[in-house]
């Protein structure tokens, strides 16, 4: 999922206030009912599960629509949630099948059937959005319903393809109410989630409010939630400030939680793991200045991230050297490898090899806000310094940046990256597979088939050497350009219960989990 989405690694999450006591007081008979007022810059792309493939959408879709599996607190391994129960068929892992619980309903009042899972996904694979979800189900052949019973036919061994389910992806819509080949308009959302979505203002705010239809792997269903939404870091960071949201998660300023004092009063600091990540992508088709290979290598020989790191984001996030995140199974430090240090003169050797003139002259695209525009600013600063390159910046509004990229109109552009299940599948297929989430032309007949290699094993372990050769392999190839990866932060005030259980590493919105002390 792209943060563009979120976190593979299992939560540990490190709570730093004054008087943890006070998290264990129950509600007093006249508890509060006004909402939580929860804020973030991640902004929801689109209402309608087919049409967003990124954090601010999947987080809504998490509370307001269900799929047949879910991940509990702090797990990997998914568990029903509209589903009674799932399970492969036979041992080619190629026939996945799943029964749908008969006490459904959407929040409108129909009665949920396997015709509506089934069209859930054909919709999705049909429609297929440039920022859609459906790369994720590469694997997905059809889907046959017969009743309650749903039946995944996969075209290849996939042992990650409960995990996908389990997704935004997955989310179950009515058929009734969600035209077949186009997104749905408007504010309505008809889901079976733990909340109702209540209002909305796009880019300002929803209203949820807990769905009493609700059934399935939850036994609670929590209290109302006001969620603000905001264009940039620093607008959310000024409404902290002023005391006008209870919680904030994803993104204040890395100088503002750099900045944070753990033993103050007032505020409580949820600090966990997290597998989010950041990429330089690369516009490889023909006609950019991306397309060979040497000019992407010598780009990866001076970037200096432990600069990136303490000039741009305060030490809050660290250098990474391969896709795959630290923590996270297969995890290797190919960039590292290859590029140990920032080397002009390498550089300067690859590209003169390769018959390249200098300075190589490309635009570099990020999203409209502080700290991306802050890290292009500091790439650039780098690039230039070496005499090798010219680099012109631009910022994007978010929606417009997402449509873009995805239509391939950029050199070269920054994104991050928050892992849609945890396996590093999905920092594979998702990123550097055919058909990626990033649209920057990169195809390798040699890294499909280690992608798929990886898949057909259900113990997870057995994958490890094939997840490192590819590592090496886009260490080489060089489609992107890892640049870190961060912890996660939830603020809270005082009297707000449950903050520490909001982001757990699934990629789950756990509002629910919010209440009054």
């Amino acid at each position: 999922m792209q943060s563009i989405r979120l976190r593979i690694l299992v939560t540990c999450v490190v709570v730093l206030a004054a008087a943890v006591g006070g998290w264990q007081l129950l509600p007093s008979d006249e508890a509060n009912r006004d909402p939580v007022t929860v804020g973030t810059s991640d902004v929801v792309t689109s209402l309608d599960p087919s049409g967003a493939y990124d954090a601010g959408s999947w987080a809504m879709y998490s509370n307001v629509y269900q799929s047949l599996l879910t991940f509990k607190p702090g797990g990997i391994t998914p568990v029903p949630d509209a589903a009674r129960g799932c399970r492969f068929i036979g041992m080619k892992l190629q026939t996945y099948q799943c029964e749908l619980r008969d006490d459904l309903t959407f929040s409108n009042g129909r009665k949920i059937t396997g015709e509506d899972v089934k069209y859930s996904f054909d919709r999705m694979l049909r429609i297929k959005t440039d920022v859609g979800p459906q790369p994720l189900f590469a694997t997905l052949m059809n889907v046959v319903a017969k009743g309650q019973t749903v039946t995944f036919n996969l075209s290849a061994r996939d042992a990650t393809f409960p995990q996908k389910v389990a997704t935004g992806a997955g989310s179950i819509v009515d058929h009734t109410q969600y035209p077949e080949k186009s997104l749905r308009e408007g504010s309505a959302v008809d889901g079976s989630g733990p909340y109702v979505l209540k209002a909305y203002e796009p880019g300002v705010s929803a209203r949820l409010e807990p769905n009493p239809k609700y059934r399935g792997a939850l036994t609670k269903t929590g209290g109302p939630v006001l969620i603000r939404y905001f264009e940039s870091s620093d607008e959310l960071a000024a409404a902290w400030k002023a005391k006008q949201l209870d919680v904030t998660h994803r993104q204040l300023p890395a100088k503002v939680i750099a900045g944070l004092d753990p033993s103050g009063s007032g505020t409580r600091i949820n600090e966990s793991e997290s597998a989010e990540i950041r990429n330089l992508v690369f516009n490889v088709r023909p006609g950019s200045p991306m397309a060979k290979k040497a000019v992407r290598q010598a780009i990866a020989s001076v970037i200096d991230r432990p600069q990136v790191v303490t000039s741009v984001y305060h030490s809050t996030v660290e250098p990474l050297y391969s896709l795959i995140p630290q923590g996270t199974l297969a995890h290797s430090n190919p960039f590292f490898d290859v590029y140990p240090q920032p080397s002009t003169e390498r550089a300067r050797k690859l590209l003169a090899d390769a018959g390249v003139g200098t300075p190589v002259s490309f635009t570099l695209v990020h999203r409209a806000d502080s700290g991306p525009a802050q890290e292009a600013a500091e790439l650039r600063r780098q690039l230039e310094a070496t005499e090798l390159f010219k680099v012109k910046v631009v910022a994007e509004d978010w929606k417009v940046f997402q449509k873009d990229y995805a239509k391939g109109r950029y050199d070269a552009y920054t994104i991050g990256w928050i892992p849609d299940f945890p396996d590093p599948d999905s920092f594979s297929q998702p990123l550097v597979g055919k058909d990626s989430t990033l649209h920057n032309g990169y195809e390798s007949k040699t890294v499909d088939r280690l992608i798929a290699s990886t898949q057909q094993y259900s113990e997870r372990a057995r994958a490890t050497a094939d997840f490192k050769s590819l590592q090496r392999e886009v260490a080489k190839d060089v489609p992107l350009v890892p640049l870190w990866q961060k912890k996660d932060y939830v603020l809270s005030s005082e009297d707000v219960n449950g903050s520490q259980y909001l982001t757990d590493g699934t990629g789950i919105w756990r509002l629910w989990e919010l209440g009054w002390i």
